[in-house]
């Protein structure tokens, strides 16, 4: 259904759909056109009827999805082909017309490079909100939100950026009382929702927010939610005009992609095959958290009490630090060189500078935690396997580093253990494509 398909197309103009390699025209389908029109990205383009076609079908089965998950009253939805932080920049400049003399961006500080600097890139003065420590978890400070709007001025600030999915001991926003708050300022309230879609509690706190109090869109990631390559995400929304909105905001046409990946995944797994995953995900959840207690028990760690965060853990490392001050970084050094990739080893007092803002304690979303910790994630799509294999690792490094053997380079054991489990990897690889 795209005109460079045709048998009898005669192309003339200057982007007719011509590719000179036939591996990249296989790779796409020969869709080779892309989604949208040089003003909307949601558009139908004559050219492209078929693309048009499946990024419909592929908004529809996704605000579907959405649905399923937990936020019943979302209205309308579209896949963009950017990941999240450029994503959440769209939403805020389209912001910028119907606020054009706000500067601030209220923020509850996560400690995530991208969604902080997608403030930054839209132009605007994020205004960091520090958290507060309830026992072991890092919450919403409102007082301090009510606070900056009494001195900013609500028409000064384009509005609330919350975030429900991250890493532990940080747990999602209090959206229903910051959408109250919004609401109650007449502020806007953007939700970076990276990988929130995969849990029921980060759905429903959007759905409590937006029947409670004010959220004007919400961003999710394609890839950390549907199991598919990076590239796009999905703005949703309560409001249709809103989130037509932004999709005119997006310059020029796009790849068609990401939407076509999610379209294939989707038809693949139908709705039972998602509810299945998002259920073993669950499982898998207080599976992990389970063996890691009792894998910190045995170290004399512990792991730290977060039920408020429904995805990520965190296991102290305080006995590690205290044995040596470079033991914490070498535990991550020896992880990943074991090949456990996704586990954050966070030691305490890092700087990092972003944009000109420093923040001190990075990656522990506070100035001053009370222990270094490490963290690990039961996402969508993870296994039994994988827990056991990185519990295993977890237990290796950590009993290497009990006997003062922290010198991973220089350590015969250790090299030992790096050459036996690269060889089982190694393996393993093989056999799997093998029998690909």
């Amino acid at each position: 259904m795209d005109s460079n398909n045709f048998l009898g197309n005669c192309g003339v103009g200057e982007r007719e759909g011509r590719v000179a390699s036939q591996l990249v025209a296989r790779r796409h389908y020969r869709l080779i056109h892309g989604i949208g029109r040089s003003g909307d990205i949601s558009a139908v383009q004559p050219k492209a009827a078929g693309s048009s076609l499946l990024n419909k079908l592929t908004n529809s089965l996704v605000l579907d999805i959405i649905r399923l998950a937990g936020v019943r009253t979302a209205s309308s939805c579209f896949v963009v082909p950017m990941a999240t932080g450029m994503s959440l920049t769209l939403c805020f400049l389209t912001l910028r017309h119907k606020r054009p003399q706000a500067k601030y961006i209220l923020w509850p500080r996560i400690d995530q490079k991208s969604c902080f600097k997608s403030m930054i890139t839209a132009g605007f003065e994020p205004v960091v909100i520090e958290n507060t420590l309830e026992g072991d978890e890092l919450r919403t400070d409102l007082k301090a939100v009510e606070t900056q709007i009494q001195d900013l001025g609500a028409d000064n600030i384009l509005c609330v950026h919350s975030t429900t999915s991250c890493f532990a001991p940080r747990v999602p926003d209090r959206l229903e009382e910051l959408a109250e708050i919004c609401a109650k300022h007449d502020i806007p309230h953007v939700v970076n929702n990276a990988y929130g879609v995969q849990s029921s509690k980060c759905m429903h706190l959007i759905q409590q927010g937006a029947r409670r109090g004010r959220i004007d869109a919400f961003v999710q990631s394609l890839d950390k939610n549907f199991m598919v390559p990076v590239g796009g995400a999905v703005i949703a929304g309560f409001s249709d005009s809103f989130v037509q909105e932004i999709s005119k905001m997006y310059p020029g046409r796009a790849s068609a992609s990401p939407s076509l990946d999610v379209l294939i995944t989707l038809l693949s797994l139908g709705t039972k095959g998602y509810q299945q995953l998002l259920k073993e995900r669950k499982e898998m959840f207080y599976y992990l958290s389970s063996e890691l207690k009792k894998l910190a028990e045995a170290y004399n760690e512990r792991l730290m009490e977060t039920p408020h965060n429904p995805i990520s853990l965190a296991m102290s490392l305080r006995k590690l630090d205290e044995q040596s001050g470079t033991a914490v970084t070498q535990l991550g050094s020896m992880l990943f060189t074991r090949q456990v990739s996704g586990a954050r080893v966070v030691p305490l007092s890092s700087l990092q500078t972003l944009s000109g803002y420093t923040f001190k304690g990075f990656m522990s979303h506070t100035n001053s935690y009370h222990c270094a910790y490490l963290n690990a994630a039961s996402a969508i799509g993870m296994s039994q396997q994988d827990a056991d294999v990185f519990l295993k690792r977890l237990d290796k490094c950590l009993k290497t580093l009990a006997k003062g053997k922290n010198d991973d380079k220089n350590t015969p054991i250790a090299n030992e253990e790096i050459v036996s489990e690269t060889e089982k990897c190694s393996t393993k690889a093989a056999e799997g494509n093998a029998k690909y």
